[in-house]
């Protein structure tokens, strides 16, 4: 396959095939830097050199009902992570602030649990209007399960973009969790999108999935018509049912990378949590097919630091969206 020809080809139109990503992924080590190349022609195209800087408020942590088995706020997990219900306004929106300092261009208001209690969405969205009034920032939240009501809620509040994840494919879904379905994470998602919002939805990789869930789960967030996509890469965590898997090797997070622009072109990729355990030296890499990263930490594990995140990304050639290097 002649990957670049075929770059060329998505940046004027073409929509590849499962058939097609699948190779990606099965491509061998020899040929990792030819494909990452052709997935910076189609990343250069739409989004030149820019990465987009996102931070994440855990604004409500642990105490989850759900049986998710990746997770360490799961019900199902006896990990030790922090445990405290939704935090106030004020705190939500010192976070929109310190984000902003950083030059961020999202904030991701992020809480643990199905789904949002009436009380915590009236708290949220009180955040919202206060920091949509104040600072200048995009604001994504992330609640768990939504109805109609909630989003247009949330959209006149203020809100830009919703998170939902949908994980993997449908597929393997069962396999991580059974206490909410797969059918309703695409009812999320399609109310979201209804409602006006952006839809910020990903997956996690390395959870035991096929290289064909991979592809389902691309496919699926394209159905859905995913703006935004972050991928995760599994760094199991001590305390949930996940935790004896191995972590992935770098150079199968920067194939999946790969084969999500291809499917994606014109899409927002974020390499998101698990990129400094799992890319370890080789996440400056990630940066040729994703144009978005997660900076100052995750839910409950830290990143490996802002100051390090902007070294890495001029050091490489790379700029911030949204402001220039001194």
């Amino acid at each position: 396959m002649q990957w670049k020809d075929m770059a060329q080809e998505i940046i004027n139109g073409y929509t590849i095939t499962k058939a097609e990503a699948l190779q990606l992924l099965f491509s061998a080590d020899d040929d990792l830097l030819d494909i990452l190349n052709a997935a910076f022609l189609i990343r250069r195209h739409y989004f030149g050199r820019g990465i987009a800087l996102h931070v994440i408020q855990n604004a409500k942590s642990g105490l989850c009902s759900e049986d998710c088995a990746y997770c360490s706020q799961s019900g199902a997990s006896n990990a030790d992570v922090p445990q405290y219900a939704l935090q106030d306004a004020e705190k939500i929106i010192n976070g929109a602030r310190k984000a902003s300092d950083l030059k961020a261009l999202r904030y991701c208001v992020v809480i643990s649990g199905r789904e949002p209690a009436d009380d915590d969405l009236d708290i949220i969205c009180s955040a919202v209007r206060k920091i949509k009034k104040d600072i200048r920032i995009e604001i994504c939240t992330s609640l768990g399960l939504l109805n109609m009501k909630q989003a247009k809620l949330l959209k006149d509040a203020g809100v830009d973009r919703f998170n939902h994840n949908l994980e993997s494919s449908e597929r393997f879904y069962p396999e991580i969790c059974s206490t909410h379905s797969y059918a309703e994470r695409k009812r999320t998602a399609a109310i979201v999108k209804s409602a006006g919002l952006e839809l910020c939805s990903g997956g996690l990789i390395g959870m035991g999935e096929s290289l064909e869930d991979r592809v389902d789960l691309s496919l699926a967030l394209r159905d859905a018509g995913a703006d935004s996509i972050p991928l995760n890469f599994l760094d199991p965590r001590p305390g949930t049912a996940l935790e004896g898997l191995n972590k992935l090797m770098p150079a199968d997070c920067l194939r999946t990378l790969i084969m999500f622009r291809f499917v994606h072109p014109d899409k927002e990729i974020r390499v998101a949590s698990g990129r400094e355990a799992c890319l370890g030296p080789m996440q400056v890499m990630s940066l040729y097919a994703a144009n978005s990263i997660f900076t100052k930490g995750y839910l409950t594990t830290p990143g490996q630091g802002y100051d390090d995140d902007i070294d890495m990304i001029f050091k490489a050639g790379f700029t911030v969206t949204g402001w220039t290097a001194a």
